[in-house]
């Protein structure tokens, strides 16, 4: 996906507020929003985010909307209006779990810079070297055209880790490509998410490959969509940073991301497969269908109940508002929360840089508009005005970025598709103008 310049336009001085600010108001995580003391002081300090949750709900595109947001190592105050579902009765809080969706990519992103901090990996490293399929690949002439040797030449470089993290490794992507490439995804199943029991637009539903192995053997079989390091390219990168991830570290790659991020980080509500214990916390997921929301994913009978054929790392995760405010402390911390040490200074420092190749195409970068952007560990990086900034949406309305120059942590979970980037433009420039008026 690419988003509107307007998403990003936080200006330093907005955001360079001490988070000492927030005081004894600042609440904790975990707290239903029945209670009127929390709503009324989360309220006051942020107004236009209050209003921005409250109008959303209103408009009947999803049943609720839950905002975390936070300064450095402060707990997070909690907005949030409506239910779990349209007819659950049951209130969205801050342990409500939504489907993540694309914000699973920053942390899959965080556990290879992890394993290049550990020496196990570098960033301009062949991703043959550990997978060999990857050796020789192929690149189609024309863009999306038919998969023939008239349109396919060889690759003129390896893709590398930097690649995989920047979406600059030339690979597709189903919700991407329209093409005879897009076929040959679904046929060889190459889905990286699930959606739905049912049958919903957008080619998500196609049978998955068996495991993470057999997906990137069958990835290393396509053909690529651009030469890599020409051009920021969305694409299923992470997913392949999943196998690289677990063969390298020995362990599989959801075991990697529980033992060296959730469970340092607290994030207790995060998972792949939803716990059939925890699934009265569900947020119901719907498809806007000519303005009405049509359900595709209920709590009861959720496709996320089930285990999925592998651990997707672009697309896989269900999470919670508290959860995720938890992995964005842990940056705006630079790998440290609560006193305990996940990643080094530095390792966060890279992740969060601009790791664009400089063998990009004039016109390859990541773009929105008028202004164009950093790519970092598989979130985009704030320029310019936007300095410090780091993040990424999900295909279902949600939200997660960190200023880092200013410790600002602000998510957004609501549940509804396709993301209207209307709404996700609008919060980030609500939470950048609420906290311009604190600083005055």
């Amino acid at each position: 996906m690419v988003w509107s310049a307007a998403q990003f336009d936080v200006s330093r001085r907005s955001l360079l507020r001490s988070g000492a600010m927030l005081g004894a108001g600042a609440l904790a995580g975990g707290l239903p929003f029945g209670q009127a003391a929390m709503a009324q002081d989360a309220s006051a300090q942020w107004p236009r985010v209050a209003r921005l949750v409250s109008d959303f709900v209103a408009s009947g595109r999803s049943p609720n909307a839950v905002a975390a947001l936070g300064w450095g190592q402060n707990p997070p105050q909690y907005l949030g209006q409506g239910d779990t579902t349209f007819t659950s009765g049951v209130r969205a809080n801050a342990a409500s779990l939504y489907r993540i969706y694309s914000m699973t990519k920053p942390i899959t992103g965080m556990a290879a810079i992890m394993l290049i901090d550990d020496g196990l990996l570098s960033l301009d490293q062949p991703v043959a070297e550990i997978l060999p399929a990857f050796a020789e690949m192929k690149v189609q002439k024309v863009y999306d055209g038919p998969i023939t040797e008239d349109n396919l030449e060889p690759a003129v470089r390896p893709i590398t880790i930097r690649h995989l993290l920047t979406h600059t490794a030339g690979l597709g992507y189903s919700i991407v490509q329209q093409g005879p490439l897009a076929k040959a995804y679904a046929e060889n199943g190459l889905n990286p998410a699930q959606v739905s029991r049912l049958e919903v637009p957008g080619g998500l539903n196609t049978p998955p490959a068996a495991s993470l192995e057999a997906f990137a053997d069958g990835l290393a079989r396509m053909p690529l969509v651009y030469q890599p390091g020409t051009h920021w390219s969305y694409s299923v990168g992470l997913d392949l940073l999943g196998r690289v991830i677990e063969v390298v570290s020995g362990v599989s790659f959801d075991s990697f991301l529980q033992e060296r991020i959730f469970d340092p980080c607290d994030m207790s509500s995060t998972w792949f497969r939803v716990p059939e214990s925890e699934k009265a916390r569900l947020s119901a997921n719907y498809f806007v269908l000519d303005g009405q929301p049509m359900p595709i994913d209920l709590p009861d009978s959720s496709v996320y109940l089930s285990q999925p054929a592998f651990p997707f790392g672009g697309a896989g995760l269900v999470s919670s508002p508290r959860d995720y405010d938890r992995f964005l402390m842990m940056l705006a911390g630079f790998g440290e929360i609560e006193g305990r040490r996940v990643m080094s200074e530095p390792a966060v420092r890279l992740a969060t840089s601009n790791l664009m190749p400089d063998t990009l195409a004039p016109d390859g970068g990541f773009s929105s508009g008028d202004r164009a952007f950093g790519f970092g560990a598989a979130g985009l990086v704030g320029i310019g005005e936007a300095e410090g900034l780091f993040g990424w949406f999900g295909a279902a309305g949600t939200a997660g970025l960190v200023n880092l120059k200013a410790g600002l942590r602000q998510t957004f979970m609501t549940q509804y598709m396709p993301a209207d980037m209307e709404m996700q433009n609008a919060f980030p420039q609500a939470v950048a103008a609420d906290a311009a008026a604190l600083e005055r």
